[in-house]
């Protein structure tokens, strides 16, 4: 537009921030992005890429484990080398954040680097340089939260999740705080690696806003694996001994000695220093930059996606939010982002796969619901003997007979998660699910043949 230097200044080189950046150059926009670190946000520097390939590496100590009994055996003792995979994962990483810059750079979208600060409606300044543009779209992600040194003494000890990646030395022992899906999986993948993991969290149950059932599932799976799981406590204070370990005192008069601390305590949305409210952008108590459905702030030149507004901190919500902002700025549309059935999935061991309701929402929600429970070994350990349980879940609408809940806990539950959130998502029933025809052998095929409706025990039956 004219008087303006840009029709878009994104501030943000996350997920977000680059699918709306580029999206809205190839609508013929003028974008320039502004990013002060790495390109690709958290997801690519510390987030999924990095997690998903530990999550990998930790694996293979069950392959190791298991293989004897389909007849392998190595030469030799298995040793895992942490430097070798941080090593590869750097490179992996360093990859990445050069490809976000070709597409960028491909797509005609100006880069700045530097930290954006927004001074005016339609201004953003990064070092010396003041940018103007029509619209700016802030798209800056979160960051980990621990609490204050006031709140908890010696919590300067302890790391939070971005610290994780960096780390020279796998440590011997670790004490993971929390108990949401960082946790778990951090906790999940280090004992794979052959750390003596602690997992506490302040709460009754792993994974709070999940389906009960997956949380009583995955903590009794965790705990056959081995790791120490501790519920209704939480650190107080951390002390550092001469030998270099750390002391946590709980609240529960517990004392835990360990090498390293993981604070997995929460993550909030990163705005601050930007600038936003004293151009009359409103936020939230957490500091989330409050949107409509548009994803419009209560400046009206200003919009927002991603982790930084607080609705659903998954990647791709964040490239479906951008893509939208862009469609609807420069293409003249007027949507709105449906998340209902948006799947999602925890990479612990085993993993979590979830699309649609909770059964306390969809009773809430729909009133009469028929549930269907399946448990079952997985077949891979027919031979090995291990007492690792496969449960999957459905959870069905009475009235109209469609399937409204889906949850697993099992090997390989995203993939066959994200399947089954596309049929989901067309509004398939119960019936349609029965005449479908399963893939023999597999896991998959249970949620195709579950027939029986599940009824909680009378008095007297074991559930």
């Amino acid at each position: 537009m004219p008087g303006y230097d840009y029709d878009l200044i994104v501030i943000g080189g996350g997920s977000g921030g680059v699918r709306a950046a580029r999206m809205a150059a190839s609508y013929g926009a003028r974008v320039v992005l502004v990013e002060e670190k790495e390109m690709g946000g958290t997801c690519v520097n510390v987030g999924c890429v990095p997690k998903k390939l530990f999550a990998f590496g930790s694996h293979y100590s069950d392959d190791l484990r298991d293989m004897a009994a389909y007849g392998w055996q190595l030469p030799g003792e298995a040793r895992f080398d942490w430097a070798t995979l941080k090593r590869n994962k750097d490179k992996e990483i360093a990859r990445l954040n050069g490809i976000y810059l070709q597409i960028l750079d491909r797509a005609d979208v100006e880069v700045a680097t530097g930290r954006g600060t927004v001074t005016g409606p339609h201004e953003v300044t990064v070092g010396t340089r003041r940018l103007s543009g029509q619209h700016i779209l802030v798209a800056t992600g979160g960051r980990p939260w621990r609490p204050e040194p006031a709140q908890m003494p010696g919590v300067e000890h302890t790391w939070v999740s971005d610290h994780i990646f960096e780390m020279e030395e796998l440590p011997e022992r670790m004490l993971v705080v929390g108990g949401g899906y960082i946790a778990v999986e951090m906790a999940s993948i280090f004992h794979g690696f052959g750390v003596n993991v602690d997992l506490a969290y302040r709460g009754e149950m792993l994974l709070r806003g999940f389906d009960d059932d997956v949380r009583h599932e995955l903590s009794n799976e965790l705990r056959k694996r081995g790791l120490h799981v501790h519920f209704r406590c939480a650190p107080q204070r951390v002390t550092r001994e001469a030998d270099g370990r750390l002391r946590v005192h709980m609240d529960d008069s517990e004392v835990v000695v360990t090498d390293a601390v993981l604070m997995a305590t929460g993550r909030v949305p990163n705005t601050f220093g930007l600038g936003l409210q004293d151009v009359g952008v409103q936020l939230s108590d957490r500091g989330a930059v409050l949107v409509n459905d548009r994803y419009q702030t209560t400046v009206p030149s200003i919009y927002a996606v991603g982790d930084v507004i607080d609705r659903m901190q998954l990647t791709p919500v964040a490239l479906a939010e951008g893509m939208l902002v862009a469609r609807n700025l420069f293409l003249g549309e007027d949507n709105e982002l449906d998340y209902a059935y948006t799947p999602t999935a925890v990479f612990t061991h085993p993993s979590v796969g979830t699309v649609g309701y909770t059964e306390a929402e969809a009773r809430k929600h729909f009133g009469a619901v028929r549930l269907f429970k399946s448990h079952f070994r997985p077949m891979r350990h027919t031979l090995t003997g291990h007492n690792e349980r496969t449960f999957m879940k459905l959870i069905v609408d009475a009235e109209t007979d469609r399937v409204v809940g889906l949850h697993m806990v099992g090997p390989d539950a995203a993939e066959i998660t994200q399947g089954f959130a596309v049929a989901m998502r067309c509004g398939a029933t119960k019936a349609q699910f029965d005449a479908t025809i399963g893939i023999h052998p597999s896991a998959a095929e249970e949620l195709v043949t579950m027939r029986t409706e599940w009824t909680p025990p009378t008095d007297g039956e074991v559930a």
